[in-house]
C-alpha cells in the first residue's frame, strides 16, 4: 500500500478561495488513489488464491492495548460475573413437560421397616428420531345394487405418501436452519426414509397455498395498522440473473418479496400489497408535477373520463394511446398512477417510511436512518492527522446528538426540539479543515427534515436496524443455496421468510406454526390478525 502523501498545514490567513480550491482537488485525489491502492489490493489476494497461493495477512491490533479491560474482557481484576437469577438447572427442568416417567427401586433390598420418603428427580431430555411409516388400509366395499363404497384419507394426508410431521421438519430444516437439498434428502435415507430428489422439491413447493394467502394478507394488514414501516433490499439472484429482493415491516411483521428490479416503480407496485393499480387522481397529478412530466402530458393523463386501471398490459396501452413514448415520460407517468393508486387503496397518508437513503424508498411520510447516516462519515479516509481528528470530533458530536434524540423518542418534550434543531444545524453546518468531510456534512444537512422528523412523530425509530437483522437470515440463505432456479421456488423463499420472521416477532414457535398448518390443527389464528391485535394494543386501541 502507498504511503498516504501528507498535506501542509496552511495557515488559515493563507487560505484563499483558490488554496482551497485546489486543496479540495488534491484531498479527493488522493482518496481516489487510496481506494484504487485497496481495489487492486484486493484482485492481487484473489489472484493469489485462484493460482493456490496466500492472500497477504490482515494484521489485527491487539485487544489488550487501551481497551482497559483483561483478557477476559471485564474489568481489571477479572471479576467474576454474578449468576442469572433463574439460572440454575433446577429452575428450568421445572418448566419441563414429562412425557414419561420411570421410578426406579433402590439397588439393596429395602427392609420391612423402611418407610417410603418421595423421590429424588433427575430429568434427561432426549430426541425420538426415525421413521414412521403408517398403512392406511381403505375398506372397499360393493353394495348389492353394484355401488362401490370406500373409505376415505385424514385430510392431512391431502393424497400425498409423506405425512404431516415429515413435511413440516422438512420445511423447517429448509427455511429455518438452512439445511440444502442435498443434505436433507441424506439425513431423511439415513433415518430409514425412502424419499428422492424431486420428492423433497415438491414438499418444499407443493400444496402450499394456505401460507401463500396468510402471506399476501400478511403487509396489507401489517400497513393497515402500523404507524411506521423500515424498508431495505439487497440482492438476490434469480435463474442465473442479478435481482433483488424487498423488505417492509416494524416490530410486529416482516415480509419479503423478490422481483428484478428495486426500482421506485417496483417498490409503489409492492406497496399496494396485492395486484397493480392504476390511479389518476390529484396524488398522482402533484407528483407528476414535482418530477417535471410536461404540462401537456399531465393534462392528457387527467382528462375525463378520470381512468382506473388494474392491469400493467391496460396501464402501457394507455400510454401509447395518449402518445406517451418517451421512456423518461412513461416512468414519471407510471410512479405517479402508481402512487395514486397506493393512496386511493387506503394507505394511510401518516405512515412514516424509513429507509437508509435509497431514492426508491421516499416517498409519502419519509424518515432517514441515522446510523446510515454516520456510516457516510465513518467510511471516510482521512489524509492526515488534522483530518482524522475532525472526523473522530464530527462523529463524537452527531452520536451525542443521536443519544438526546433517542432519550427524547422516549419521553417527547416540546421545550427541547428548538435545541435540538440547533444543535443539529451547527454540527451539519460546520468548517472543518476536511474539504471533503465539509462536503458531506452540507449533504447531510439538506436532509434535516428527513433525519429530524421523529421531533414530530416520537413513535419511529431513529435506525432501519430491524430491516438490517430481518433481511440479514435472506443474505446468509443466499450465500448457502446461491439464487432461485423457478418462480415457485423463489415465491417460497419470500413466503417462508416472511411466516418465519414474523413468528419471531410474535413469539410464535415457526416449529408450532407448521405443525399447525399443515396439520390443520387452528390453534394458532391467522398471523395477519394476531399482527393487528399486537399494534392496536401497543397503540392503546382495546
Amino acid at each position: 500500500m502507498p504511503i498516504p502523501i501528507q498535506l501542509p498545514d496552511i495557515p488559515e490567513a493563507e487560505r484563499t478561495p483558490l488554496v482551497e480550491q485546489l486543496l479540495s482537488l488534491i484531498e479527493a485525489l488522493m482518496e481516489a488513489n487510496q481506494r484504487q491502492a485497496e481495489q487492486i489490493q484486493q484482485l492481487r489476494d484473489e489472484i493469489a488464491i485462484l493460482k493456490g497461493e496466500k492472500a497477504r495477512p490482515v494484521f489485527k491490533p491487539s485487544g489488550m492495548e487501551g481497551s482497559g479491560q483483561g483478557a477476559g474482557g471485564g474489568e481489571e481484576g477479572g471479576e467474576e460475573k454474578p449468576r442469572r437469577a433463574g439460572s440454575s438447572k433446577r429452575a428450568k427442568t421445572q418448566e419441563l413437560i414429562i412425557h414419561e416417567d420411570c421410578p426406579i427401586a433402590p439397588r439393596e433390598e429395602v427392609p420391612a421397616t423402611a418407610r417410603f420418603k418421595g423421590y429424588r428427580d433427575f430429568i434427561v431430555q432426549d430426541l425420538h428420531i426415525g421413521a414412521h411409516n403408517t398403512r392406511y388400509r381403505l375398506e372397499v366395499w360393493q353394495t348389492p345394487e353394484g355401488e362401490w363404497l370406500c373409505g376415505e384419507l385424514p385430510a392431512t394426508v391431502q393424497g400425498s405418501h409423506f405425512g404431516a410431521g415429515l413435511r413440516a421438519y422438512v420445511l423447517y430444516q429448509y427455511h429455518q436452519c438452512h439445511v440444502t437439498q442435498p443434505l436433507l434428502r441424506e439425513q431423511l435415507l439415513e433415518w430409514g426414509i425412502d424419499i428422492s430428489v424431486g420428492q423433497i422439491d415438491a414438499l418444499l413447493s407443493g400444496r402450499n397455498d394456505v401460507f401463500f394467502a396468510e402471506k399476501d394478507q400478511l403487509l396489507e394488514v401489517g400497513l393497515e395498522v402500523s404507524s411506521y414501516v423500515t424498508v431495505d433490499d439487497s440482492g438476490a439472484r434469480h435463474q442465473g440473473r442479478n435481482g433483488y429482493v424487498t423488505h417492509i415491516g416494524n416490530d410486529f411483521f416482516a415480509w419479503f418479496s423478490s422481483s428484478e428490479s428495486k426500482s421506485r416503480i417496483n417498490f409503489r407496485r409492492l406497496l399496494q400489497a396485492g395486484e397493480p393499480f392504476y390511479s389518476l387522481n390529484d396524488e398522482a397529478l402533484a407528483y407528476w408535477r414535482a418530477q417535471g412530466l410536461p404540462q401537456a402530458m399531465c393534462r392528457a393523463l387527467m382528462a375525463p373520463p378520470i381512468l382506473e386501471l388494474t392491469t400493467t398490459t391496460a396501464w402501457e396501452a394507455h400510454l401509447q394511446t395518449l402518445g406517451i413514448t418517451q421512456e423518461r415520460h412513461q416512468r414519471i407517468a407510471t410512479e405517479g398512477a402508481l402512487l395514486g393508486g397506493v393512496l386511493a387503496k387506503g394507505l394511510s397518508r401518516e405512515l412514516v417510511i424509513v429507509s437508509d437513503g435509497a431514492g426508491q424508498f421516499a416517498i409519502l411520510l419519509h424518515a432517514l436512518c441515522w446510523v446510515h447516516a454516520e456510516r457516510r462519515i465513518h467510511t471516510l479516509i482521512p489524509l492526515n492527522e488534522r483530518h482524522r481528528q475532525d472526523q473522530q470530533r464530527v462523529r463524537a458530536q452527531l452520536w451525542a446528538l443521536y443519544a438526546d434524540l433517542k432519550a427524547y423518542r422516549c419521553d417527547p418534550d416540546p421545550d427541547a426540539i428548538a435545541g435540538l434543531r440547533a444543535r443539529f444545524k451547527a454540527l451539519f453546518t460546520q468548517k472543518t479543515s476536511w474539504a471533503t468531510l465539509n462536503a458531506l456534512l452540507k449533504r447531510l444537512k439538506a436532509h434535516q427534515q428527513e433525519l429530524l422528523l421523529v421531533l414530530l412523530r416520537p413513535d419511529i425509530p431513529l435506525h432501519t436496524n430491524g430491516s438490517e437483522n430481518d433481511i440479514r437470515s435472506y443474505v446468509k440463505w443466499r450465500k448457502i443455496s446461491g439464487g432461485t432456479r423457478s418462480d415457485l421456488g423463489r415465491r417460497c423463499r419470500d413466503i417462508f421468510a416472511s411466516l418465519k420472521k414474523t413468528c419471531r416477532k410474535l413469539g410464535i414457535s415457526f416449529w408450532d406454526y407448521l405443525n399447525d398448518r399443515i396439520g390443520q390443527v387452528g390453534a394458532i389464528p391467522p398471523l395477519p390478525e394476531i399482527v393487528r391485535q399486537r399494534a392496536l394494543a401497543a397503540k392503546g386501541v382495546p
